[in-house]
């Protein structure tokens, strides 16, 4: 009778376990949308005018075969290709071609940042900022966050890929290559959203989940330039990208869509992986244990100083090495221009560079592409200040002695001190990179001094975002707009066509193309002192509104 009694019982049980795992998602799925509603219809406008606006000037700009084909002939340089993709029908150059080879990793790769940052701050931020606590303890099942988290992301990346699907439709171009094109933007979204969903469960820091997740990105980036540059249209090496994935789709030339499988099949093993992952970690912890510290403070550490360099090094760290390799992966890439122009002399033409001088004007180029790094770096670092505020651990600082206007001082100093070394290690990245290239060493002191040149520009950035942080703390975030379109200036500027008031905005286009130009000093002290003035601003923000409020 007992035995009888007791196994229905214990498979009721166990049913319900099971069944109890996911209760709450829908409501749950409802909340994070709402929540990040707004960013992603941002995000979905921002692709949409991205596509139909490369489009409509790609049109103006190459509008017949013979554009076309000196336009291919630019692409035809292991520079071109480690920038933008594998080269695909560059014998017959059409417009659908011209578009998946130069735009599509441009639309991908925001799209993977999107996912990360989605997935992170609906994972392991809700966790580290003891909401997700709160959450379960109502009726919520053990994966219902994360399960809804994913489902969000997937939202946003149908909403991105709808958008790039419609612009290009829109726009007159093919509709199947057009469905792919979105189903792989997709698709690669969602495949970072699932490296971050691994990335979460090691950590018990937000900002650690997103740094390794990003760092992914990097690195998928780097893989697909190297393994592009060593065969045009695609090495192994390639193949070990996301982002190869999905180029190989060969849009508008030959359309594959069996490498869409590919992420698709790998973003269901991350996912499972992070299952598997979250059952052997409690709430609040990561798999990766924090190091245990030592009983007592050290002496720098008891400064403010200290303490606030202990807290950015991380990332500064992490942004320095990145930078690094990929300045020195630019630089190596400088010899190759010069045959590329006696090969076809048309390109002369076409590429904003002075063919006089080609190992010298590409290196200025490439030391501007690489500045919106440390812009980002720094915006960044001043915003880490905002987290530290909003989790109330300002204000125990606060307490111990330090005045509001030491703490920024101090902070700003320890950031701009770290943005000027990456600034350094991106002019030593490109410069030893030239100098293997070429065997010339005298490059690398040249492009240091060059790459600092950029420095107003980048602190022109921060101090943005300094003097949002103090007056309007909670439109502090709108300082990552500026680095954003300075991104799109650097990287599409050209090839968009864009005018020159909208170039202007970004405070990189400002600086003068050393080594390559001459060193206009004018500009630089404008910059200078405009960021001298927003930092001002944001101290006497700091000092006359209430801690607590960002």
């Amino acid at each position: 009778m007992t035995t009888t009694s007791t196994a229905p019982a214990t498979t009721a049980h166990a049913r319900a376990d099971g069944g109890e795992l996911l209760t709450g998602t829908g409501r749950l799925l409802r909340l994070f949308l709402r929540v990040s509603r707004r960013q992603i219809v941002i995000w979905a406008l921002a692709f949409a005018a991205l596509v139909a606006g490369s489009v409509a000037t790609l049109e103006d700009t190459y509008p017949d075969a013979q554009a076309l084909q000196a336009r291919a002939a630019l692409m035809d340089s292991p520079a071109a290709v480690m920038m933008t993709g594998p080269a695909f029908a560059l014998d017959d150059y059409t417009f659908g071609a011209m578009l998946a080879n130069e735009l599509s990793l441009w639309v991908f790769l925001p799209a993977a940042i999107m996912s990360v940052l989605l997935v992170v701050r609906h994972t392991r931020g809700e966790e580290e900022s003891g909401r997700l606590e709160m959450l379960r303890s109502l009726p919520v099942g053990r994966f219902a966050p994360a399960l809804a988290a994913v489902l969000t992301v997937t939202v946003a990346n149908l909403a991105v890929g709808a958008a790039v699907t419609g612009a290009l439709v829109g726009t007159g171009m093919a509709v199947a290559d057009s469905v792919a094109f979105g189903v792989a933007t997709a698709l690669t979204g969602l495949l970072f959203g699932a490296v971050a969903a691994v990335t979460a469960q090691l950590t018990e820091h937000a900002r650690a989940a997103s740094g390794m997740a990003l760092g992914t990105v990097a690195v998928a980036f780097l893989l697909r330039g190297i393994g592009d540059v060593i065969e045009p249209q695609g090495s192994w090496l390639s193949w070990l990208s996301p982002f190869a994935w999905a180029q190989q789709t060969r849009l508008y030339v030959d359309l594959r869509w069996w490498p869409l499988a590919v992420s698709a099949l790998v973003t269901v093993v991350l996912l499972g992986l992070a299952v598997s992952l979250a059952r052997q970690r409690d709430l609040g912890a990561g798999l990766r244990p924090a190091r245990p510290g030592p009983g007592a403070a050290s002496r720098s550490l008891l400064a403010p100083t200290g303490l606030v360099r202990r807290l950015v090094s991380g990332t500064f760290v992490g942004w320095a090495v990145a930078l690094f390799l990929f300045a020195l992966a630019f630089g190596t890439l400088a010899s190759s221009l010069e045959g590329m122009v006696a090969d076809t002399p048309a390109v002369g033409e076409w590429i904003d560079l002075d063919l006089s001088d080609l190992t010298r004007s590409f290196a200025a180029v490439m030391l501007g592409f690489l500045a919106v790094g440390p812009a980002a770096l720094v915006v960044s670092g001043v915003l880490q200040l905002r987290a530290e505020e909003r989790a109330g651990r300002v204000e125990g600082l606060l307490v111990s002695g330090s005045s509001r206007t030491a703490l920024l001082v101090r902070w700003v100093t320890v950031v701009l001190v770290a943005t000027l070394l990456v600034q350094v290690l991106i002019g030593l990245g490109v410069g030893a990179g030239v100098a293997l290239a070429t065997g010339e060493t005298g490059w690398v002191g040249e492009l240091v001094l060059a790459a600092l040149a950029h420095l107003p520009a980048v602190l022109l950035v921060g101090a943005l975002a300094v003097a949002l942080y103090g007056l309007v703390p909670r439109a502090a975030g709108l300082a990552w707009a500026l680095v954003v379109w300075a991104a799109v200036v650097a990287v599409l500027g050209d090839l968009l066509g864009l005018p020159g008031w909208a170039r202007d905005v970004s405070p990189l286009a400002h600086t003068p193309a050393v080594p390559d130009a001459d060193p206009a000093v004018a500009p630089l002290l404008v910059m200078s002192g405009l960021a001298v003035l927003l930092l001002l601003a944001g101290l006497l923000g700091l000092r006359r509104r209430d801690v607590g409020s960002a």
